[in-house]
């Protein structure tokens, strides 16, 4: 997917409300998809395209379940079938930095975001809840196997439909 880019920052706006509306709004006037996600459970790059083009795919095949593609993204990148469940991986008022998943020409969200530049940096205890990577696995696979795991929950969401 060569228009799509991840971006990581902290909000600028008090007000998880606000911060989505804001980046909705900008997303709509440029005709481009932005999703927000809390950057402690996004394990790179290849995580956020992959969830980006299953939920592209999902949504060229009518195979989506949720109506919005961002959501729809969120979806996949989260590793759950269920829109309800996805949503624990989204923005929240405990979250300190976001990844964006921007799929179009990006707006100006300078105003929104305080892009930091430094890419991910995810926290191992939160992933590892969040996709219920167990103990067994990790010793199975290793630590430095962690993205290759929730890549692998990504992939299975549409066997288990």
């Amino acid at each position: 997917m060569s228009d799509l880019r991840l971006l990581f920052g902290r909000p600028k706006m008090k007000g998880t409300g606000k911060f989505l509306a804001a980046l909705r709004e900008a997303g709509e006037g440029r005709g481009c998809i932005i999703q927000a996600m809390d950057a402690s459970l996004v394990v790179g790059e290849r995580h956020a395209a992959f969830a980006a083009e299953k939920a592209v795919r999902a949504f060229t095949e009518r195979r989506n379940v949720a109506k919005d593609l961002g959501l729809e993204i969120l979806r996949y990148a989260s590793g759950q079938r269920q829109i309800e469940r996805a949503l624990s991986m989204g923005v929240s008022e405990a979250t300190e930095r976001v990844a964006l998943i921007v799929m179009g020409t990006p707006p100006d969200i300078s105003d929104i975001l305080e892009l930091d530049g430094e890419g991910p940096r995810w926290s191992e205890a939160a992933v590892r809840e969040a996709f219920d990577i167990g103990d067994l696995e990790i010793e199975a696979a290793g630590e430095e196997r962690i993205p290759d795991l929730v890549l692998e929950r990504v992939a299975l969401i549409d066997a288990y439909r």
